[in-house]
């Protein structure tokens, strides 16, 4: 089974992705595109979440933020799938995951040094030996923004060479919310046209810590756009108690993108369609 980390700043979209994950297997069976790969939930947790999926995000609301209400690593929820591919010539590749989806408030004490000793025990616990990989959302690109995450995730890399991953934990590095018309366009060569673009200091500071066979660039979309011919977001934001949130528009029409590629690349090492 394929260990897998989920992080990223806050409002990054790490629980509606998850979400999302967990329920497209009921998108399908109501009627949704076929896909050359399918999901199943495992546990309990993960049917949870798909359930708040269709509950929530289809009925156009946003899900809370995995907040810090955790004291312990233990309570931090943990999603179980089962991925199976379909690849051409009728080959299928089966993939089991576990998925821990860490509070964005993680990501932000980084630039900070940890001085949090549960921030420490979640990082600890996310640089295991048994963690195969990490899949890290950004979504910002403001002035600024690629100061700020270049040090956070060099402050990563160090932790991950004080913890001997440095060489063996591969990073999948995804610009979130990808459905924004500034980035629609780039999400098909994600490390040239959005990360060269808009985030190129941060690629710069992994391209030297990471060897280059753990390190990938993906664009991601949990909402996708409304279709073909009109790539406008199937999403709108809104003024929540919690700041902006992001809710689907045309639940109809839900199609996110690029949601497991860089899942199957963290558990494998290999490399499927981007789009998928």
């Amino acid at each position: 089974m394929g260990n897998i980390r989920v992080i990223g700043p806050r409002s990054s979209g790490k629980t509606t992705y998850l979400a999302a994950l967990a329920y497209q297997p009921e998108q399908t069976k109501r009627g949704g595109r076929a896909k050359n790969y399918t999901i199943q939930a495992l546990n309990d947790e993960t049917r949870e979440l798909a359930a708040k999926a269709e509950n929530i995000i289809v009925e156009g609301d946003s899900l809370e933020p995995t907040g810090l209400q955790y004291r312990t690593i233990d309570e931090l929820p943990f999603y179980s799938f089962n991925i199976d591919v379909n690849f051409i010539l009728g080959k299928r590749e089966g993939i089991n995951l576990a998925i821990r989806d860490y509070p964005g408030e993680i990501f932000d004490e980084l630039e900070l040094g940890l001085a949090n000793s549960l921030y420490q025990e979640f990082i600890d616990e996310c640089l295991m030996k048994d963690v195969v990989g990490c899949l890290i959302l950004l979504t910002e690109w403001k002035k600024g923004t690629d100061k700020s995450y270049s040090r956070v995730l060099e402050r990563f890399t160090e932790l991950m060479d004080s913890h001997d991953r440095a060489n063996d934990l591969r990073l999948a590095v995804a610009m979130s919310k990808c459905e924004r018309g500034e980035l629609w366009p780039g999400r098909l060569d994600p490390e040239v046209d959005l990360f060269d673009v808009h985030l190129p200091k941060t690629k710069a500071t992994l391209r030297a810590k990471i060897p280059a066979k753990n390190l990938r660039f993906y664009a991601i979309s949990t909402f996708g756009v409304l279709r073909r011919n009109d790539p406008r977001p199937n999403r709108v934001d809104e003024m929540g108690t919690d700041g902006r949130n992001s809710v689907l528009r045309e639940a109809r029409r839900w199609k996110p993108y690029g949601m497991i590629a860089p899942l199957y690349w963290l558990s494998t090492g290999k490399r499927m369609k981007d789009d998928a």
